[in-house]
């Protein structure tokens, strides 16, 4: 097991650089001077265009760029964005309130489409798997900026159970209505992938042993069915953290949170290559970190893998 961990993190390593090499390229190709929208309304004047230029290693080639950034995330050192304040004082403001939006939408995903999905697995063909199937296809047709305004409206508006904004007041509770609908397209996913590995599962020869041997249905249930449907939704969950954590700029834009969504969001349209750079790279990270931990937790939810 330990061997394995190391392996897998040794095989992490270039996927990390290539992913970064990419990311900056990209950054770096995009067209327009990042210094133009430093002055507002205003041009700046060459002698202070230069200045900044030479601050922020504008003038430099992508690959001396590409070696600084580097040197700075090995470092902590992420820069320093336009307005003059460290990246990372940026990213220690917006990264707790996004990490808490998406582990709360994860959970409801996880927990709501596991449940739902092992229901309407068992009872493959009847009302409530029909009736399931069908209200998954419709929140997966719809996009997730309409499901917010309709949520925001109806939920914020009408009924008044939740704050139709939440501003600088990130709390848990203020949060839970936004996670819901950051959470419903992959909750559609998680419901239907589970319901499927159930039912596939619910037939299998080792299922029908377990109940001849007189085994309760609960313990069936739970241990020789759900074990072994858990497989492709844990790799599914590991994937969506990430996703979850990059889809927030929606769902933060609608709810007006104060997270990385916003801030990515703010930094794209002047073109402030370090706050953007910084932000993605944590996410390459997390990205990387819940693939592995998905790797590791294979051999706790069947017994029957195990790492050499």
């Amino acid at each position: 097991m330990v061997w394995y961990t190391i392996r897998r993190i040794l095989q992490l390593i270039p996927v990390f650089f290539g992913a970064t090499l990419l990311l900056y390229f990209m950054v770096y190709k995009l067209p327009g001077d990042p210094t133009a929208a430093l002055g507002g309304g205003r041009p700046l004047t060459e002698a202070v265009r230069n200045q900044i230029r030479e601050q922020y290693h504008l003038n430099d080639n992508f690959f001396t760029q590409y070696w600084l950034y580097l040197k700075g995330i090995f470092t902590f050192d992420f820069g320093t964005s336009f307005s003059g304040r460290p990246v990372l004082d940026v990213m220690q403001q917006a990264f707790p309130v996004t990490i808490r939006l998406a582990v709360m939408a994860l959970i409801f995903e996880a927990v709501f489409g596991i449940v739902f999905g092992v229901i309407a697995g068992m009872r493959k063909g009847g009302w409530f798997d029909s009736s399931v199937l069908v209200i998954s296809l419709i929140v997966i047709a719809i996009p997730i900026f309409v499901i917010g305004f309709i949520a925001q409206f109806v939920i914020g508006v009408k009924w008044g159970l939740a704050p139709v904004t939440v501003g600088g007041n990130d709390g848990i509770s203020n949060l839970v209505l936004p996670a819901i609908v950051l959470a419903s397209g992959s909750f559609a996913y998680v419901l239907r992938l589970t319901r499927s590995s159930v039912a596939e599962n619910a037939t299998a020869d080792h299922v029908r042993t377990a109940t001849a041997k007189g085994l309760g249905r609960p313990r069936v249930v739970t241990v020789h069915i759900l074990r072994n449907s858990l497989i492709p939704v844990v790799t599914f969950l590991g994937a969506d953290l990430g996703a979850l954590m990059a889809g927030a700029v929606v769902t933060e834009g609608i709810f007006n949170i104060n997270g990385i969504g916003q801030t990515v969001f703010r930094s794209v349209q002047i073109g402030e290559a370090p706050t953007v750079v910084s932000i993605v790279t944590v996410l390459v990270l997390i990205y990387l970190i819940a693939n592995l931990a998905v790797d590791l937790l294979y051999a706790v939810i069947d017994p029957r893998i195990r790492y050499a």
